[in-house]
């Protein structure tokens, strides 16, 4: 039974978009048409500064090797680099002059970015708080570097910054009076600023590291043509404007004019206008308010609480994080999703909504068409979960299909059910746990190899075990063997959980539970899981069956009825027996669901059996007013997603029918 609503009279509306966002998304527009979707600079912010980052570091080292650190030799040594070998000390000192300008245009640019489209909440605030001190490392860094050339821009930078850290009460005034006069500068000072300037850009790239792990699947490359072009353009500018030394630094006198950098010493103007004080005062105020941001601008829109992401065709259900997008979340469980851009420009992406709905950060409309919208598509890395959410997608083609993880546990307990039916209850080995969803199954791997896959009977809350239903198959190698073979004690290896077949919590419609034969385990998992929880919502279950042995846990669900005023419990059969003495409900159990619920378009459906069974009460149910997005069920999403090739297809899972 599915849940993809095809068409949606709501779809997925467009997202309302503030005045930055539209510059952005106007900027990015015109960038795409220069640049195309997939090499739009603005996509690669991110990526485009750890690209020159690296140039800044490579020209650094070969500018070092030439560097001659001490107060005699330091200018000279710098000026023979454009002198000597314009070619090549002189390329390569203007390379990592204009790096470092542009390395600090990508971190703002970067910076701004994230923060006009909210990209700082919920789980992002440690990438956000850590990007705040990359951005003043690398501001120390750069001014640093400005110190050593030695020439009046030193000794402009050098004055000023130490007046500015004189004026902390810990200093006060001790660093102007030992090393900015002639009779107190030397080769120590040297050493020092040298040794600063590998240390911070070091502290850089610690940090960064830290910063970029945080950031699941996070590109730290651009793509190759759009490097080659930043280094092209680098070299392009370094050639037509060399960077050169401003004349030798005099001590003695104060330098009447400087040519100024304006992307690392901005603040400096300001020290001498307001006074080193003020723009303390002004540093660490826009320091702690731009870390504050995540917490300052947290707006209440119903999405702080961490939603499940049921997905396809992983057949896994993870959890997303507050403020974390379904891209973000699903790269961080290992998920093989698509994606490119991550700014919802190129539409890699793209994906169907099956199930919940979902808030749309601001993208271009070439991604995601207004038609697309309707037909519940979605882009990944735009959208954040309003409520539990169910999607599927188009792996990669080069994806690695992700591991899950294997357990080995116990036969701790064999109870046989009915002629056909065995509970088999296992314990894992160790002190390890297995967390898992209601309606979620895990594969038994056999010694060559193969799978056979089993429903969840218990609620996730059960903790002393895990139980199966087991329905023995006439020749089933494994089925066989646990009605003739195995024995309390025997070990198992297995595997999971695995499936996306699970009670969604967030919503107040009725629910109609449909059990075929062994289907009943997953079920019997959500209405436990259900009680557990103190869900008040109607449910009722119909449990269709051949004959009133196969009710192998009747008694326990009309215990449930009787314990619980908001359960129902109606038994099915379809080919009762002169033994069975049966005066309840006969026929098919869908049937026995329509001719109770005529109009079922203000309730949910949860079925679980055999595909048959599933896609033949489908139409019928759709055709009574259920809505796809309202209907769920294992077995069609196993015929959807994955070929039925043959008639014992359905042995493949269905709560417990393997071979």
């Amino acid at each position: 039974m599915s849940s993809v609503p095809r068409s949606s009279p709501t779809g997925v509306p467009e997202p309302s978009k503030s005045f930055v966002q539209a510059c952005f998304l106007v900027t990015e527009r015109l960038l795409g048409k220069v640049f195309g979707g997939r090499l739009n600079p603005l996509h690669y912010l991110g990526a485009i500064t750890y690209f020159l980052l690296w140039i800044v570091i490579a020209t650094g080292l070969y500018l070092y090797a030439f560097f001659e650190t001490g107060v005699a030799g330091a200018y000279t040594s710098v000026t023979a680099l454009t002198d000597n070998q314009p070619w090549a000390g002189g390329l390569v000192r203007s390379l990592h002059r204009y790096a470092s300008d542009a390395l600090v245009v990508g971190m703002l640019l970067h910076l701004a970015r994230h923060w006009a489209f909210g990209h700082y909440r919920g789980s992002r605030w440690f990438s956000w708080v850590t990007g705040v001190l990359l951005l003043w490392l690398a501001f120390a860094s750069g001014i640093n570097g400005y110190m050593l050339p030695w020439d009046r821009l030193s000794q402009f930078v050098v004055t000023l910054t130490t007046e500015w850290l004189d004026s902390l009460p810990l200093i006060g005034g001790a660093m102007t009076r030992n090393f900015i006069s002639s009779a107190h500068v030397g080769d120590r000072l040297f050493s020092l600023l040298s040794f600063i300037h590998i240390g911070l850009p070091l502290g850089l790239l610690a940090v960064l590291w830290i910063h970029t792990q945080r950031t699941p699947g996070a590109h730290t490359n651009p793509p190759r043509p759009l490097a080659a072009g930043i280094f092209a353009s680098l070299v392009a500018l370094s050639i037509v404007k060399p960077a050169v030394s401003q004349g030798p630094i005099d001590l003695a006198i104060w330098p009447a004019s400087v040519n100024f950098d304006w992307f690392y010493l901005a603040l400096y103007p300001l020290i001498e206008i307001w006074g080193a004080g003020h723009v303390w005062l002004l540093a660490i105020g826009a320091t702690f308010l731009l870390a504050a941001v995540p917490w300052l601008t947290w707006r209440r829109r119903g999405r702080q609480q961490a939603r499940s992401l049921a997905v396809h065709p992983d057949e896994r259900i993870i959890m997303v994080e507050p403020g974390e997008t379904l891209l973000d979340a699903g790269l961080r469980a290992g998920l093989p999703m698509p994606f490119e851009c991550r700014n919802g420009g190129c539409g890699a992406c793209k994906a169907d909504l099956l199930y919940g709905k979902v808030h749309l950060q601001p993208f271009q409309a070439t991604a995601l068409t207004p038609v697309e919208r309707a037909d519940r598509k979605i882009l990944l890395c735009c959208a954040e979960p309003v409520t539990d959410v169910e999607i599927a997608y188009v792996a990669q083609s080069t994806a690695i299909k992700l591991p899950t993880r294997q357990y080995r546990a116990r036969v701790a307990r064999l109870d046989l059910l009915s002629a056909d039916v065995m509970r088999l209850c296992l314990r894992l080995e160790g002190d390890g746990s297995l967390p898992f969803h209601a309606g979620q199954y895990i594969n038994i791997l056999l010694a060559d190899g193969a799978r056979r896959s089993f429903s969840f009977a218990t609620a996730p809350h059960v903790a002393d075990g895990i139980e199966l239903h087991v329905r023995l198959v006439p020749g089933g190698r494994f089925t066989s063997q646990v009605f003739t073979q195995m024995k309390v004690g025997d070990t198992l290896d297995l595997e999971g959980p695995l499936g996306a077949f699970t009670l969604h919590e967030d919503s107040d419609k009725p629910i109609i539970f449909v059990a075929g034969s062994t289907g009943f385990a997953p079920i019997k998992s959500m209405v436990e899981h259900a009680f557990h929880t103190g869900l008040q919502r109607q449910m009722v279950l119909y449990w269709g069956v051949r004959s009133r042995q196969d009710l192998y846990l009747g008694d326990l669900a009309g215990q449930w009825a009787r314990e619980h005023p908001n359960f129902t419990f109606i038994p099915v059969l379809s080919a009762p027996g002169a033994d069975d003495a049966w005066s309840g409900r006969v026929g098919l159990v869908h049937e026995a669901i329509l001719a109770d619920y005529p109009d079922l378009s203000r309730h949910q459906i949860y079925a679980c059996g055999s595909v048959q069974m599933v896609e033949a009460a489908q139409p019928a149910f759709m055709h009574h007013g259920a809505a796809k997005d309202d209907c769920f069920s294992d077995a069609f999403h196993l015929a959807a997603h994955r070929a039925i090739g043959s008639a014992s297809a359905e042995l493949v899972k269905l709560g417990g029918s393997n071979v």
